[in-house]
């Protein structure tokens, strides 16, 4: 980084001491809200159908429609926040993100729950980045500011991890409804405290937002995938595919737009170097590996072996700690080792876990399900810990919610991707082999006077989608282990020192050149 831009990071203005860390304690409360909503219904939606009886595609737009919106605004808001100011936006996000919690808890049709979780998403784009960017703000002191990334990081994989476990407990004594719920006091807090403790920061971040670019990034984003789900839980038919292909041309043309834009929402060019790349890759694919794989163990562990859901839930707690613990310990051995290492630990663990998944049957795989997201939940954490530490901390400071935009976008993407393809597959796969009574396997337990060869038919051919989404998923994360193995460079202050964002800087690169 230049030196140009130190009297905007170390503002005289800048709290310091212990207010920072108060401040920071009342950000990670929508930080964690954001993340574990993402999650929360994984173990919830067999009580969603049961209640509401939404349809397959229904019911795979409730659990991801709340990531696409969060992850298709994220960019848009990271840049408004700073060019308007992020408090603002806090507040503004925080206040609708609690009440579209309430209506969320309160819907009485499946049509209302989707909507009300994509303003759930919206209002969760509001808060990421600006949260993200406040830490600049808070931490003048770059050791800090280090320590605060890494507390953010991990709150945000804890929200993710700790979802299903919270929604599993909420469950055992109350309807689906309070999985939402939980979030107001949580708001609340954050409403009264944050005007005290934080302030408004004036940036100089020039240009307005591009709204054809907001509009073609997410548009296209969700007409591609309503094409990919639509064809895979139905077949397909001319309307999926003119709709998936105009989603299609809809980010070609947002790309396109980019690069001719003086003030772009992406700056594409920071996929130039590999690191980068390697890393946002590494914040994409793992959350659409666990989002995937986590909905669909929920529903085996509940609807196939017929386990209660806290019994569920409580299965799930080896793998949070592990991913919890793996992402407060990275930025220490990132330290000692360099990413190259890290990242490929990161993704060969994952494909490990995932293969765990294979010998689970109709009738068993606890153990398995445990070894799996205990195994995967180590590099789970790293690829939280390390997109964070490249994506921000290399920016001027009037650039840190849009850079801590690209690295929440991978996350969020992947998060809802992870369900809209992977799961596609395993619909897919249920439908081709299943009984044909209906188009989920919930929907088919429910039908009344099923034989027993019918009820094992259909759990069989939901194990199969299970298999088939965990071998894909591992093997595309062997294949991005690879590929850090021969791009990324070796261990060391070199690789400590490099530079992330052309022409900049970070301070990585000044501690390791001192």
């Amino acid at each position: 980084m230049s030196e140009q831009h130190a009297p905007e990071r170390h503002a005289p203005h800048t709290p310091s001491g212990p207010s920072a860390w108060l401040g920071l304690l009342v950000v990670l409360g929508p930080v964690l809200l954001v993340s574990m909503d993402g999650s929360i219904l994984y173990l919830a939606m067999p009580r969603v159908s049961q209640d509401l009886t939404p349809t397959a595609d229904q019911a795979l737009w409730t659990l991801d429609v709340y990531g696409f919106a969060v992850g298709s605004l994220l960019i848009a808001f990271g840049t408004i926040g700073d060019r308007y100011g992020r408090l603002k936006l806090l507040t503004i996000g925080a206040t609708v993100f609690g009440l579209a919690s309430a209506a969320s808890a309160f819907a009485p049709s499946p049509e209302l729950l989707i909507a009300s979780r994509a303003l759930m998403g919206v209002a969760g784009a509001t808060l990421l980045p600006s949260a993200l960017a406040v830490l600049s703000e808070l931490f003048t002191d770059p050791r800090r500011r280090a320590q605060a990334i890494g507390v953010f990081a991990a709150a945000f994989a804890a929200g993710f991890a700790i979802g299903p476990v919270v929604g599993g407990f909420l469950l055992e004594r109350f309807w689906w409804g309070s999985v939402f719920l939980i979030n107001l006091p949580v708001i609340a807090l954050f409403l009264v405290f944050a005007p005290v403790l934080l302030r408004e920061v004036g940036t100089t971040r020039p240009g307005r937002v591009d709204a054809p670019s907001v509009a073609a990034s997410s548009i296209g984003l969700l007409a591609l995938v309503y094409g990919l789900k639509h064809a895979a839980a139905e077949g397909p038919s001319p309307l999926s595919v003119l709709v998936g292909l105009g989603g299609l041309v809809l980010l070609a043309l947002f790309v396109r737009r980019q690069r001719h834009l003086e003030h772009p929402l992406m700056d594409f060019s920071l996929f130039r170097d590999r690191v980068f790349t390697v890393a946002i890759v590494t914040g994409l694919l793992p959350l659409a590996a666990w989002s995937a794989t986590a909905y669909l163990s929920g529903v085996h562990l509940q609807s196939v072996l017929g386990l209660p859901v806290l019994r569920a839930a409580l299965l799930a707690l080896p793998g949070a700690v592990v991913l919890i613990v793996s992402c407060v310990v990275t930025p220490l051995v990132v330290d000692r080792t360099g990413k190259r290492a890290v990242l490929v630990v990161c993704h060969f663990s994952i494909a490990v876990g995932l293969l765990f998944l294979l010998p689970t049957t109709i009738t068993g795989g606890i153990g398995w399900y445990v070894a799996s997201t205990s195994v995967a939940g180590l590099g789970y954490g790293i690829s939280f810990s390390v997109v964070a530490d490249t994506a921000v901390g290399a920016v001027p400071a009037e650039r840190a919610g849009a850079a801590g935009a690209i690295a929440e976008t991978s996350n969020e993407i992947g998060n809802a991707l992870g369900i809209a393809l992977i799961g596609s597959l395993a619909a897919l796969l249920f439908r081709l082999r299943g009984p044909g009574l209906a188009p989920t396997l919930d929907e088919t337990l429910q039908l009344p006077g099923l034989a027993a060869t019918v009820i094992t038919d259909a759990k069989s051919a939901f194990v199969t989608g299970l298999h088939a989404a965990a071998a894909v998923a591992g093997l595309l994360h062997v294949v991005l282990g690879l590929l850090a193995l021969r791009w990324l460079p070796g261990t060391g202050k070199e690789e400590r020192a490099r530079t992330v964002f052309p022409g900049e800087e970070t301070e990585c690169a000044r501690s390791a050149s001192r």
